[in-house]
């Protein structure tokens, strides 16, 4: 019941900001201009587009799988597939796309895969997947001076904000799983100091929550040691299946026939939006995202800068999550089956 609810209420802030969104953009635009120039794009160019959208979720399965395999986890690709586009779902509908792990987590443990190992699985997989912002941002602050001051010039504080908050997020787990005994009297201490609080009871559980946590830290520094090549491997596939994800832009450029700027701008670009808004507290960085591609591609698109935000957007943002919430009904009906027939075999026993 507390997660119905807790879902229910997701999805209403999820319709709110969407609401707040689109008035903030179209208010006082004329929205049947806006849509004739949406339907004079070519189409074949969205295709490739939405196969980078394929692409995005299938390269974090691709992750899943090979990471269960350097476990001696025996699962078929199709079933990390409907893990991926379960994590995809639940990031998109909540905040700060805290949501996608907890539903992994709990659709791994249908399929009979341990706890502690699918948690040390997305660890990873959540290091490696900031990790690879972090280095696209701070590859474009050392590389790209003039990049940033053609395109960024307005909203080079969001840009700077976002690298130091991914930045603190990468040392942050780091710390938890290279140094687990200052991590956890860092948090020991911080437990200590919110339970002080008036409004905070004290409860023991947390602290064994927290010790737990240490466990999973602890396994995690020891699969990094002793998987080196692993790690370079996931590392390779993260920024294919990001900028995959990020080329979506340049297709819709392309549909719109437009010429001028190079696609490797266009792509940076619109990782310079992921590097600003993936920390924020909002369900895929919804309003802000639109706000700052209004802003960046004004001199790429031009006169057909909305039209450009509708399609980019829609396959990029809204694309995925309707693509990822049918896989997720699909894993829903099917994952964990094999358990519900042993049961239903051993109760009909």
């Amino acid at each position: 019941m507390k997660n119905k609810k807790k879902m229910a209420g997701n999805l209403i802030f999820l319709f709110i900001i969407f609401t707040l969104t689109v008035y903030g953009i179209f208010h006082g635009e004329d929205l049947s201009c806006v849509l004739d120039a949406t339907k004079q794009a070519d189409y074949l160019w969205l295709i490739p587009a939405a196969v980078c959208i394929f692409l995005f979720i299938w390269g974090e399965s691709i992750i899943l799988w090979y990471m269960m395999h350097s476990f001696q986890i025996r699962v078929k690709k199709r079933t990390c597939f409907l893990f991926s586009s379960v994590g995809f779902f639940f990031s998109c509908i909540t905040p700060s796309a805290s949501g996608g792990q907890p539903m992994q987590l709990y659709y791994m443990k249908k399929e009979q895969i341990s706890l502690p190992v699918s948690t040390v699985i997305l660890m990873i997989v959540t290091i490696t997947y900031k990790a690879v912002l972090v280095i696209v941002g701070i590859g474009i602050l050392l590389l790209g001076q003039e990049f940033l001051h053609t395109y960024l010039e307005d909203i080079l504080p969001v840009f700077y904000l976002g690298i130091i908050l991914n930045i603190f997020c990468v040392f942050a787990m780091l710390l938890l799983v290279f140094h687990p005994l200052l991590a956890k009297t860092i948090l020991i201490k911080g437990l200590e100091f919110l339970e002080c609080l008036p409004f905070i009871k004290k409860k023991e559980h947390r602290l064994a929550r927290l010790n737990q946590s240490m466990d999973v830290y602890h396994a995690t520094a020891s699969y990094l040691e002793e998987h080196k090549k692993v790690i370079a491997v996931i590392l390779l596939i993260t920024f294919i299946q990001r900028f995959a994800l990020f080329s979506v832009t340049w297709f819709v450029y392309r549909a719109f026939h437009l010429q001028g700027t190079g696609v490797f701008s266009v792509i940076l670009l619109q990782a310079v939006i992921s590097v600003s808004v993936d920390m924020l507290p909002l369900p895929g960085g919804m309003g802000i995202s639109e706000t700052l591609f209004l802003k960046i591609f004004h001199p790429v698109f031009g006169n057909l800068l909305l039209p450009g935000l509708v399609l980019s957007r829609g396959l990029g943002y809204y694309g995925e999550l309707l693509i990822s919430a049918f896989f997720t009904v699909i894993a829903q009906l099917t994952i964990g089956n094999k358990q519900r027939e042993t049961e239903s075999h051993s109760n009909i026993n």
